[in-house]
């Protein structure tokens, strides 16, 4: 009886939840568009955070170039969807007149599939790594993908280089672009809202295959991996493929997060995918709690959107207190982020959600 009461509180604790995201961008919006881009953005950071997971939570493999793929993912949309490759090569203009005819849902789903394809090239060469070596490898990757995405618009402009590709096709539902607002009733919903029930769908179904996989017997193959590579080998466990999978599966949702990402903005460029955003992406998945799905949504969100609530807000508050602004509004957003990352790994090293281990039997 106290575990049918336990699961019926659990689901009536979901179902609140939910509710309550659907309505959030409502209630943000009276405060602004900029408000629910936030929110929409943090959407696309808990993919990516998920994504990384994979690899680093389940597997305990440290991907430092996880960025990589989102990368790939943003360019895989916009040269299908954008006007570039069809000025810049002739045969394509030729031989499609009319664009790829791919629907943009289809297109994010063949970004997963190509960024999983890269996940796999990466993780052929370093199966045998560990540790320190495996970040420095994957680190090389992220800035090689970023170089090229730099540098290949000579002699064949493939990726116009630092000037990026502009012109990409926004989402589109049931040929209604998400670009537009729609008119429901009495109620007008902007753009930025369309993409973030959008995003959350995709955030959701990406929840649902984490948690899935966490409980399966690849989960626990990743987790045998993890914990002891040697004694998981001795046990029959193909430590090869698995870690493969884990690099694959983690890809490509990188790749759905940043052909979304291509769509909502409509430009991508090199600058989008430095280092930086592969070290964000780690320490989200670090603080929230190596391995605990609902960790990792959670250092995600903190990471990403309280920095970007600081953005809107340090300069007011600091005006409403001193009369002038004492510290410009980036330089204290990585202060306190410098601060939180400090005192998190020096009093709860684990995370702010470790991961519980499951009972045995």
């Amino acid at each position: 009886m106290v575990n049918q009461l336990s699961n019926k509180s659990k689901w009536v604790l979901l179902s609140t939840l939910l509710v309550f995201l659907l309505l959030l961008p409502f209630l943000a919006g009276y405060f602004g568009n900029a408000w629910i881009r936030i929110l929409a953005f943090s959407l696309l950071y808990i993919m990516l955070a998920l994504g990384l997971n994979i690899v680093v939570g389940y597997a305990g493999l440290l991907d430092l170039g996880y960025v990589a793929f989102y990368a790939v993912g943003a360019y895989f949309y916009a040269l299908l969807t954008s006007p570039h490759l069809h000025d810049q090569f002739t045969f394509i203009s030729q031989m499609f007149p009319i664009g790829f005819g791919l629907g943009s849902i289809t297109i994010v789903i063949m970004a997963a599939f190509v960024a999983a394809l890269f996940g796999i090239m990466l993780g052929f060469p370093i199966l045998k790594l560990r540790g320190d070596y495996l970040a420095i490898v994957t680190l090389g990757f992220g800035e090689i993908i970023r170089i090229f995405l730099n540098n290949l618009n000579s002699p064949i402009n493939l990726t116009n280089g630092p000037q990026g590709i502009g012109g990409i096709e926004p989402l589109t539902i049931m040929g209604n672009e998400l670009s537009n607002s729609i008119s429901l009733s009495l109620i007008d919903i902007p753009s930025v809202q369309l993409h973030y029930y959008l995003f959350f769908l995709f955030a959701l179904l990406i929840v649902i295959i984490s948690f899935r996989l966490e409980n399966s017997r690849i989960g626990r193959a990743w987790l045998a991996i993890r914990e002891d590579e040697i004694a998981a080998k001795s046990m029959g466990i193909n430590t090869r493929n698995m870690k493969l999978l884990a690099f694959a599966l983690g890809a490509s949702f990188g790749g759905v997060s940043g052909a979304m990402f291509a769509a909502f903005q409509g430009f991508v460029s090199p600058e989008s995918f430095v280092l930086m955003e592969s070290i964000i992406i780690v320490a989200m998945v670090v603080l929230g709690g190596l391995g605990n799905v609902y960790g990792v949504i959670v250092g995600a969100v903190l990471l990403y959107a309280i920095p970007e609530v600081l953005r809107l807000v340090a300069r007011p508050i600091q005006d409403a207190i001193f009369g002038f602004e004492l510290i410009a509004p980036e330089a204290l957003r990585m202060l306190l982020f410098g601060t939180s990352m400090v005192l998190i790994m020096l009093y709860r090293p684990q995370g702010i959600f470790p991961r519980i281990p499951r009972p045995n039997g």
